[in-house]
């Protein structure tokens, strides 16, 4: 998708969604797609929350993970616009510079789910503690084999090999979670347990999930235990497994309405549920208080970013591990 100037003014392949006050007070969202659940509920978040507030709203989507090309166009239309604020999943660093203009111009921005590597792009990142959604797969996975994760044999599924924070993040805490020794809790792969028998890019689609689950059943193909960065890959990895005649203990991250189904149905073992929703309504509201005083918001206290929470989502709790069953996790899917 392709961004030009004219369109800012309403073309559909936008998503552009307008809202009833003056361009004064406008605010922009940009995702990363517009197909994707976890940020059209980010899209449904934000638009509810800036109509209550009475801003003007313009949303917009880049095309797939790593081209910042479109976001980068989005900004500079929102710029030109006079966006008093910019909520955005980053795509890619490369978007750091056109957000380090916009505030420069005296735009706010914050970073939503992903932080970017160049902290003077963002004014503050809402997010999931991704390091602790880990943390609370790998805890669970390993209460669950009990004595058995000693010999476990464990596949990764991350996005890919380009070291994204939020892949490292929950690949690191997984691992962490298990109790496997993490020697660099900044890069993919610096573990040296023979448990681990691969790290394979899934670019987080079903898909990709099959062909890095088939690639990683090739290597050893008693593998047992399947980290996996997002549910539509863990959906991947569990057709590859079933076409293999295999099964495994599959945990993952995101806790959509399908995850949570998936979770019931027994696909996953366990999943750590984020809250896209609140993290864009909260933006908006951050962006309410920018243009009111000029105030900006404040991290969480102990961490360097505004947490929005996680939960674990389980059916087969496990003692020491905090969790919720599928029937709290489907009311609360997203929200």
């Amino acid at each position: 998708m392709t961004f030009k100037a004219a369109a800012l003014m309403g073309a559909a392949a936008l998503a552009m969604i307008a809202g009833s006050a003056s361009a004064a007070d406008l605010a922009c969202l940009i995702t990363k797609d517009d197909t994707n659940p976890f940020f059209v509920k980010m899209k449904e978040g934000a638009a509810a929350a800036a109509k209550t507030a009475g801003l003007d709203f313009q949303a917009f989507a880049g095309v797939k993970e790593g081209d910042g090309a479109p976001q980068i166009t989005a900004i500079e239309n929102c710029m030109a616009a006079g966006a008093k604020g910019i909520l955005i999943t980053p795509t890619a660093d490369s978007v750091g510079p056109a957000l380090k203009a916009a505030r420069d111009a005296g735009i706010l921005v914050i970073a939503l789910d992903t932080p970017l590597g160049d902290a003077a792009a963002q004014d503050m990142t809402f997010a999931t503690d991704n390091f602790e959604a880990g943390v609370l797969i790998g805890k669970w996975a390993a209460a669950t084999l009990g004595a058995d994760a000693a010999n476990a044999k464990i596949a990764m599924l991350d996005i890919s090999k380009d070291n994204i924070s939020v892949d490292v993040l929950r690949d690191t805490g997984f691992l962490t979670g298990f109790g496997i020794a993490v020697p660099d809790l900044k890069v993919l792969g610096s573990e040296t347990d023979a448990r681990v028998i691969g790290h394979e890019s899934t670019g987080a689609n079903p898909a990709g999930g099959q062909k890095g689950m088939e690639n990683l059943l090739a290597k050893n193909p008693d593998i047992n235990v399947v980290y996996t960065i997002n549910e539509p890959t863990a959906e991947g990895a569990y057709q590859a497994l079933k076409a293999a005649g295999k099964t495994a203990l599959i945990v993952s991250v995101d806790g959509g309405c399908p995850g949570v189904a998936s979770v019931k149905s027994g696909v996953i073992g366990a999943t750590s549920q984020q809250y896209p929703l609140l993290m864009a309504s909260k933006g908006i509201e951050a962006i309410v208080a920018f243009i009111k005083d000029g105030s900006k918001p404040m991290a969480t206290e102990g961490l360097t970013f505004f947490n929005t929470g996680v939960n674990l989502i389980t059916d087969k709790p496990v003692e020491g591990v905090p969790s919720i069953d599928t029937t709290k996790g489907t009311e609360l899917c997203w929200g």
